[in-house]
């Protein structure tokens, strides 16, 4: 079974505040339509780069296709302020793993707080392999963040990050992710279609 956990993108979906809303457009050419879009390379269901907050940092299409796709572990951390490393447990843990934290489920309003990981849990994910963490909130920083330390520490551990996943009707466990990112050259994230195959 494949389970899609991705936000739909409409003109209801919440953006960062003074972000660019999301709009699309149709243009009838007689015999067929072209549709148009503008968005932010962080609305709805998106991978960061590195260059979203490292000027030097590289950009999307600079990453491997291979880090969004394969092994991942759906964690439950619902009602949690913090994602500390008891959230992992003691277990190995795949090369990507999703929290599913339940903090921001009416995708129509932008939320006011959101449950963060710590840098001792930053820490633990490196020493156990993983490339990609991923969360179903718009960022793994305080929304009112300024220097973004999990963003940061997150980098120099080499670990890339997915936010804002639709994990409501997802259980814990076991799947295979595929979230591809667009090959968009100087990019600072792009939206993904995300989808969990279950094993």
């Amino acid at each position: 079974m494949v389970h899609d956990i991705t936000i739909p993108l409409n003109p209801a979906l919440a953006v960062w505040p003074g972000d660019t809303e999301f709009s699309f457009t149709s243009t009838d050419w007689g015999t067929i339509s072209v549709g148009a879009l503008t968005l932010s390379c962080h609305t709805g269901t998106h991978a960061d780069a590195p260059r979203h907050f490292l000027p030097e940092g590289i950009g999307i299409a600079e990453i491997s296709p291979e880090v969004y796709i394969g092994e991942c572990v759906v964690l439950d951390a619902t009602g949690l302020d913090e994602l500390t490393p008891e959230v992992f447990g003691t277990a190995p843990l795949p090369p990507r793993v999703l929290l599913k934290t339940l903090a921001w489920t009416d995708h129509t309003r932008f939320p006011d707080e959101v449950p963060v990981l710590t840098e001792a849990s930053v820490a633990l994910l490196a020493s156990k392999g993983v490339r990609l963490i991923g969360l179903d909130v718009p960022s793994v920083d305080r929304l009112q963040s300024k220097d973004l330390p999990i963003h940061h520490a997150l980098a120099a551990a080499g670990i890339h990050i997915l936010e804002s996943l639709d994990l409501r009707q997802i259980a814990p466990g076991r799947y295979q992710l595929i979230a591809l990112p667009l090959r968009v050259d100087g990019a600072d994230g792009s939206p993904v279609r995300a989808v969990l195959v279950e094993h």
